[in-house]
């Protein structure tokens, strides 16, 4: 074993998991965090040896897929109750003065929710949360509009501890590489299989799900573990595919009265920017627009802010050289139609260099080969470091030189500051990792200004960002 799997077994003890365990493709259906989790609660029971049949047994006896559905239904209604593992979400209907809860594999709706099993689990209220659930058949208690099926009892596969102070205080044990690798393999990935540079890479994609009203992009060749990583490091996030987008679904529904996900989620994922569509262009573009600038948006009657950052990736053809992969495609040709708006892309924070990595092959080689922080527990402390501020570091320890706007000063800021925050969660920085941040911040800035001129030569001039440490 490694001595960053070692370091990370000895530092994290019950939040350190072997990642080895959520790649099998058995448990493919379930998110690596659940995975994880369940591993971790059968390893102590069975022991490392014999918890994999174990574990094999359970998901297949209490993991239901949606079109058993009126199958499940049916057992419930034959014998009163049964148990299954699924995502639950719950809402709260003010008129009704009750609960809503959703089974979100099962595609069951609107289902009643013991109040017990809510006040111990509050996070259903928030993200949801996978687990394992006792539903049982109440008709007569069930209200017109609700489904006659009660959740009775909830046992969650996620971690409750949200201790950011462990993570901070952690960072001390591991050198810079080690903690880079640590996190690189936390999400999934062999850290053997890539250069520092290309780590350095894979940590900005984390950027958004620490630093609020972050917008990214990255363009890189199909394979590179885009949407795996985000399907993978949290369940804050939403991903858009490509397909077909509302102003309703991402920011308010008028007719509903509901919020969109750019209100629930820490992060919004555009994949494959290429093929998504707007049912109405003109109103998006405006309101991305708007909301990319302020963190603010209005719809029909609501007026609404959020901390909820936008990730845009989009498959670019690629060439391989000397240096490794080189992109070979007009970044504007990659986005669609209707989002080739400078003004648009001026409120970008940066470009990720997506074509530097390499295509994620074989699972035995690229993919995590030992010890790194549980995902749930990761993705908790991602959600809750940003809550922290830290532009005010980077404001203490440098100076911005060259010809800045007000929107390059803040995309610099905003980067650096997601950046420190993964590399040196405590907040306190040496020059040599500083000068990493600040390098990358400074690159992925440049990159939209070069764009932007290659757009517009005569309202985007040609410059030059640099910095100092004081």
């Amino acid at each position: 074993m490694s001595d960053v799997f070692n370091k990370a077994k000895k530092v994290f003890a019950d939040l350190a998991t072997d990642k080895r365990i959520a790649n099998k493709q058995e448990f493919f259906m379930l998110p690596r965090y659940v995975v994880e989790y369940l591993a971790s609660q059968f390893i102590e029971k069975y022991g490392e040896d014999n918890y994999a049949p174990e574990l094999s047994k359970f998901v297949a006896k209490y993991y239901h897929e949606a079109r058993e559905r009126d199958k499940i239904l049916s057992e419930i209604m034959t014998t009163g109750k049964t148990t299954l593992i699924d995502e639950v979400k719950v809402t709260t209907d003010v008129e009704l003065g009750t609960y809503r809860a959703h089974l979100q594999n099962l595609n069951l709706k609107d289902c009643i929710i013991s109040l017990d099993v809510l006040d111990k689990n509050q996070n259903l209220l928030m993200a949801g949360m996978w687990g394992l659930a006792t539903l049982s058949y109440s008709l007569h208690t069930a209200l017109p509009t609700m489904t006659p099926v009660v959740i009775q009892d909830f046992v969650p596969f996620q971690c409750t501890t949200t201790d950011l102070e462990i993570f901070q205080e952690s960072k001390e044990h591991f050198t810079f590489e080690e903690w880079i690798d640590l996190i690189v393999n936390t999400v999934g990935l062999n850290h053997e299989r890539y250069n520092l540079r290309q780590k350095l890479i894979f940590l900005t994609r984390l950027i958004p799900l620490v630093e609020c009203n972050t917008n990214l992009m990255e363009f890189g060749p199909k394979q590179t573990g885009k949407t795996y990583l985000y399907r993978n490091s949290s369940y804050y996030t939403r991903i858009f595919a490509g397909g077909n987008i509302s102003a309703a679904t991402l920011f308010y529904n008028i007719a509903r009265r509901e919020l969109g996900e750019m209100a629930a989620k820490d992060a919004i994922i555009l994949d494959e920017i290429s093929k998504v569509k707007f049912t109405n262009p003109d109103e998006m573009i405006g309101k991305l627009k708007d909301y990319m600038e302020s963190g603010h948006y209005e719809r029909g009657p609501k007026r609404a802010a959020s901390t909820c950052a936008l990730m845009l990736m989009g498959n670019i053809t690629v060439q391989m050289k000397e240096t490794g992969y080189v992109p070979v495609e007009d970044f504007t040709y990659v986005l669609s139609k209707d989002m080739r708006d400078s003004a648009l892309i001026d409120r970008v924070h940066g470009v990720a260099p997506g074509w530097e990595l390499p295509k994620i092959s074989m699972s035995t080689r690229h993919l995590s080969r030992g010890y790194g922080i549980a995902s749930d527990y990761f993705c908790e402390i991602m959600h809750e470091m940003r809550k922290q501020n830290y532009t005010h570091i980077i404001d203490q320890e440098v100076d911005l030189i060259g010809d800045y706007t007000i929107r390059d000063e803040r995309s610099v800021k905003r980067i650096a500051s997601g950046l420190l925050k993964l590399i040196n969660p405590s907040g306190s920085i040496d020059k040599t990792e500083l000068k990493t941040i600040m390098d990358i911040a400074i690159e992925y800035r440049k990159r939209v200004n070069d764009w932007l001129h290659i757009l517009a030569p005569g309202e985007f001039l040609k410059k030059e960002l640099s910095y100092t440490i004081k």
